[in-house]
């Protein structure tokens, strides 16, 4: 009875009215590794961060966040502020009242012996110290372009749901999305019961439509760093990216890009670099200089460092004759004839709707590719082994492509990495491994 009576009394107080839950909230990774809490709400104030240092609830830290971006006619109000570092815990807390319930919840189950439920509600991922478990996908989005339209109504066509939920079963310590977001552009064709009801356009239904709402439970199951896709461009959903998602303080003016920057964990560095405006199959002058420097100062980074971007520089699809064609162009001249440097270890990236991971015959560091999220597929050839890409003299030694929709979780062993490979049910597909500068994917039943 008395078991009983501490789990409703722990709940109980946290019983949220509509005005006090926001419309979203999560935790992303800002340039130099702080940790920033955005909240989505309807109102015009904005909530504190209520976190503590100890599992007793009795370090108590409130910080108020500010006003991010004001409300328009196509957003609601979006707040951020700092997670402590040092932060064992923390919530969201819309009232005063709200954060000492929090409080006096965890008092509670600190004094007990009986198992108190903490309830989630509002509750913040808070940032690992060691990084161990981090959780990889991209192209999660629903396309609706014109006469190209996905049954976003349909689980099994576009399963960001479902995959989601399982993803947050695995409890990462971080998730990486490496880019494209929003791909429901323009209005579901009449009589389409695949995307009937589906919002449209850079806007905040939209984004909750394609994203927010679906991605909810991983949302609130680790940290994120979040990579800048090429549906994210100014052209595209940019405005509402760079208010809900972008790096840096928000502007109303569009930036075609944004600086590379790092996120130093323990004992691994993270260099995010936006490429959305790099074109794939052309090459473009005015850019060259930008990501020519880019990639020249990936040199100075601490080692190891992993480059996290949208588009990646070598990565293949199927082409005339099921030959694999690829390769970013502009992207490949302003490598030059250089190799990507030594202090990146590995590339992760998206934009090719697919698993893929490669290694190259030339020093430069593998990829892996997460591009298979949720959008319409790609189909990539099977097996990647000889693949020469245009502009330059890059091939593949050898290389191993998945069908189907997915994510992987990558986790560190040693001195290296193991990546489990799953599908959108959260179903375990296949081991890799990453380590001494390649990635290995032995066929299943036999030994790494």
């Amino acid at each position: 009875m008395h078991r009983i009576a501490l789990v409703l009394f722990a709940v109980l107080p946290l019983a949220a009215r509509a005005d006090d839950k926001p419309l979203s909230y999560w935790v992303q990774m800002a340039p130099g590794g702080t940790a920033e809490a955005r909240a989505v709400i309807a109102g015009g104030v904005c909530p504190s961060i209520v976190s503590f240092k100890d599992r007793k609830g009795d370090e108590r830290s409130d910080t108020a966040m500010s006003l991010r971006a004001p409300a328009t006619p196509d957003f609601p109000f979006v707040c951020a502020g700092p997670v402590p570092k040092d932060a064992q815990s923390a919530w969201i807390a819309m009232s005063k009242a709200q954060g000492d319930a929090y409080q006096f919840m965890l008092r509670e189950a600190s004094r007990s012996a009986a198992v108190v439920p903490l309830d989630p509600t509002n509750r913040l991922p808070v940032p690992h110290r060691d990084v161990e478990r981090i959780l990889v996908l991209g192209d999660t989005g629903c396309r609706i372009k014109d006469t190209l339209v996905q049954a976003c109504n349909d689980p099994a066509q576009w399963p960001l749901p479902a995959l989601a939920a399982a993803a947050a079963k695995l409890r990462p310590d971080l998730v990486i999305h490496v880019g494209d977001y929003l791909y429901r552009e323009t209005p579901c064709p009449d009589g389409n019961q695949g995307c009937a009801g589906s919002p449209h356009g850079d806007n905040w239904p939209a984004w909750d439509a394609d994203f927010f709402d679906p991605a909810a439970p991983l949302l609130r199951a680790a940290p994120w760093v979040i990579v800048r896709g090429n549906h994210e461009d100014c052209a595209r959903s940019a405005p509402g990216f760079m208010r809900l998602l972008g790096p840096l303080a928000f502007d109303a003016h569009c930036p075609d890009h944004l600086a590379a920057y790092d996120v130093p964990l323990a004992g691994l560095n993270l260099v995010v670099m936006d490429n959305a405006s790099a074109p794939d199959t052309s090459v473009d002058p005015s850019v060259l200089p930008t990501y020519s420097a880019e990639l020249g100062a990936l040199a100075d980074k601490p080692s190891p460092s992993w480059l996290v971007m949208h588009r990646p520089i070598w990565a293949a699809i199927k082409g005339p004759l099921g030959l694999p064609v690829g390769g970013n162009q502009t992207l490949i001249a302003a490598l030059g004839a250089k190799p990507v440097p030594k202090p990146v270890e590995l590339m992760l990236a998206g934009h090719i709707h697919a698993f893929e991971a490669l290694n190259y015959k030339s020093g430069s560091p593998p990829t892996l590719l997460a591009g298979h999220g949720g959008d319409l597929l790609d189909s990539p050839p099977a097996d990647l082994k000889g693949t020469v890409f245009q502009r330059g003299d890059m091939v593949v030694k050898d290389g191993l492509s998945l069908p189907g929709f997915g994510f992987l979780l990558m986790t560190r062993a040693g001195a290296g990495w193991d990546i489990d490979l799953f599908d959108a049910k959260g179903a375990f597909q296949r081991k890799c491994t990453f380590a001494g500068g390649r990635i290995d994917c032995p066929a299943p039943g036999k030994a790494g």
